[in-house]
């Protein structure tokens, strides 16, 4: 069995999948990234299945809880996930997603998400547990 490459690959696999672009991380604790909600992301009524947007948030919110935690230099795992759909994501919008941490420690954050179309409309909110995990260089 070949050993395991525990290299981190940046943007990882997930967020290429969705397409997401980091627009503004120069705030530790805050990032703000964005979307296509491309139509491969539709459910069979022709919005963006709710899944996709969690992903969308989720990938938000840890890139926010790396850049809090930026000096210690850490691996952020999400240990639980709310989110609540406000409005539908329609497909061919723009969606943007900007996350801020709300509070932490040396092994956890906390921290909330919006997601916005490009219309300005609220489309999603969430809020998650991230535990930090020491990565060495």
């Amino acid at each position: 069995m070949a050993p395991t490459d525990h290299r981190v690959q940046v943007p990882p696999n997930c967020d290429l999948t969705l397409g997401m672009v980091c627009i503004d991380k120069s705030e530790p604790g805050r990032t703000v990234w964005r979307m296509t909600a491309d139509e491969r992301f539709a459910n069979p009524v022709g919005i963006v299945q709710g899944g996709f947007v969690a992903a969308f948030a989720d990938s938000t919110m840890g890139a926010a809880s790396v850049t809090w935690a930026r000096e210690r230099k850490v691996f952020s795992a999400n240990a639980e996930l709310k989110i609540s759909f406000l409005k539908p994501a329609r497909v061919g919008s723009v969606l943007t997603c900007t996350a801020w941490v709300l509070s932490g420690g040396t092994r956890a954050a906390f921290v909330e998400a919006e997601v916005v179309d490009d219309d300005g409309r609220l489309v999603a909110k969430a809020t998650s547990t991230y535990l930090l995990t020491p990565r060495d260089e």
